[in-house]
């Protein structure tokens, strides 16, 4: 379930971000809005669209500065208060983030945003796994399979793609404290990611969002996660350590880019004896405000 780092290398940051020139420079989306939002949607809301549509576009690479609000402001005949009510709402959605003293940039992949925003098993608040507060644990993955598969119905349907159509079936199994804690079984559309196999796979860098923005251009902002309480099967039991039909916890994830596009579908299987799951829904972004 997450978009964990190999064990072996550390993770890179950005490095320091560029200013990216004005949208109207590269993008087609930087036409002035209509005044008086003649569109029937704020204006404010409006922008957000066009500032969305310009990161999809490319405009601006993740770990890469906006123009200043007054710049953006001028660019797209709106006040700097329409800019920046804009820029809060991307930022609230976790696509931007602020930096004091420097400036906004579009969101990277790096461990903290795995462990803050996608990666939500901890050690169980009873006890019964570690000490209650401990921080939260980069998972270590040992990658089971990689393959080229056919889409299932039920991945078709979350991928949005034709029954059938190819897909890269990636079987991960996360140790957390050294133990094999979850599998996860993702499925991603094959021709979105045409040279990947296991080798680049494996010996990515960082996360495997980061990989995907990094080496696609393809940037997860944000996830929808449904949880149930399953019967676990003999297969993944016997990885787990469990028995056959003992409880676990299963997470069907669809991960997605810009303009609600999902580029990804993740089962995850997850042995609860000493871990549970956590949201924290308002908890501080630790790459907001920094």
């Amino acid at each position: 379930m997450s978009n964990e780092r190999q064990p072996s290398a550390a993770v890179r940051r950005a490095p320091p971000a560029r200013v990216a020139a004005t949208p109207g420079d590269r993008s087609a989306s930087a036409s002035a809005l209509p005044a008086g939002g003649a569109s029937g949607i704020p204006l404010y809301r409006e922008l957000q669209r066009r500032l969305t549509r310009a990161l999809s576009e490319g405009t601006w690479k993740p770990g890469e500065a906006l123009p200043s609000e007054s710049r953006l402001a001028q660019q797209y005949g709106v006040s700097i208060g329409t800019v920046r009510r804009a820029i809060d709402e991307l930022v609230s959605g976790r696509i931007l983030v602020r930096q004091q003293g420097r400036g906004t940039f579009v969101a990277t992949h790096t461990a903290d945003r795995l462990l803050f925003h996608f990666f939500h098993v901890v050690p169980r608040a009873d006890g019964t796994g570690r000490p209650p507060g401990t921080a939260r644990e980069m998972p270590r993955p040992v990658l089971r399979s990689f393959r080229r598969a056919a889409a299932s119905a039920t991945v078709a349907r979350e991928l949005g793609i034709e029954s059938g159509a190819p897909v890269l079936r990636i079987d991960n199994l996360l140790l957390l404290g050294g133990r094999a804690v979850i599998v996860d079984e993702i499925s991603i559309s094959a021709p979105l990611f045409p040279d990947l196999d296991r080798q680049r796979f494996e010996g990515r860098p960082g996360t495997i969002y980061g990989l995907y923005q990094a080496d696609y251009g393809i940037n997860v902002v944000r996830s929808t996660e449904r949880l149930s309480a399953v019967a676990c099967p003999p297969a993944i039991a016997k990885v787990l350590g469990l028995r056959a039909g003992q409880p676990v916890l299963n997470i069907r994830r669809i991960a997605y880019t810009y303009a609600d596009r999902p580029v990804e579908s993740r089962v995850s299987w997850v042995d609860t004896r000493e871990h549970e799951y956590l949201s924290d829904l308002w908890k501080s972004d630790p790459d907001h405000d920094r």
